[in-house]
């Protein structure tokens, strides 16, 4: 999905080799620094058909479409919105797992686990950062003790809501857990302390363990802020 302030680019996983070859990756297989927007997308004005890099098919909506799936839902659903919100990322967050692991060991030559784990990670998100779901920066200092932090700059969605005063990425939060999840094989959940919605410069989100993330969401509707659930994490703090 490519989001900018005019456009939103939504994919959908199609099988490989049902969309027309790329034409630039056919002349270049073992090109990697390929996702500036015009490298990433190849258009076909004749046919309307939108592809990227790993022949997915992708179509353009405005920005009107985050604003009204979110009010349509709170509309429908009420407070559950937010819910099913980090329901949709989750089970995209597997299926995009599943998705990425395949073509990286198509295009790297490598099983994910055989890499760096940040080289890893980059790879996964560069796509997203094309097509405009916002830069990412990845704290993985504190996994052994079964958390980490991922921060996200210029959130498609926190962007086109603006200031609301409260946090709204909950379709990342879900993307994150879900991803994560199926990468190492067990269950993970994710919740956002920090939003450009709430008028903060940037949106942090804390993926861990159940415990770990009841934790901080109790500490957050108690009014911590980000930095104070980092410094109770890093002391061991849980629930009584």
């Amino acid at each position: 999905m490519v989001i900018s302030s005019d456009n939103l680019l939504f994919s959908t996983h199609s099988k490989p080799g049902t969309q027309a070859e790329y034409s630039l990756k056919k002349k270049y297989p073992q090109k990697h620094d390929h996702y500036s927007f015009d490298d990433y997308f190849q258009f076909q004005p004749n046919t309307g058909i939108v592809t990227d890099w790993h022949d997915q098919r992708h179509l353009f909506a405005t920005e009107d479409f985050i604003v009204g799936l979110i009010e349509g839902l709170e509309e429908e659903v009420g407070s559950a919105s937010t819910v099913l919100m980090y329901n949709i990322g989750f089970e995209w967050g597997i299926r995009d797992a599943k998705f990425f692991q395949q073509w990286f060991e198509q295009e790297y030559g490598k099983n994910v686990k055989e890499v760096n784990s940040l080289y890893m990670l980059e790879a996964w998100w560069w796509p997203f950062t094309a097509q405009g779901w916002g830069n990412w920066e990845v704290d993985m200092s504190d996994h052994k003790n079964g958390f980490m932090f991922v921060n996200i700059f210029d959130s498609a969605v926190a962007r086109t809501l603006g200031d609301v005063g409260k946090p709204v990425c909950h379709i990342y939060a879900g993307l994150f857990a879900g991803f994560f999840s199926d990468l190492v094989k067990k269950t993970l959940s994710c919740i956002e302390i920090q939003c450009y919605s709430m008028g903060e410069t940037y949106c942090k989100f804390l993926l861990g363990t159940k415990d770990r993330i009841d934790a901080a969401a109790f500490w957050h509707n108690e009014g911590a802020t980000a930095r104070d659930i980092e410094k109770r994490l890093r002391h061991g703090e849980r629930l009584g």
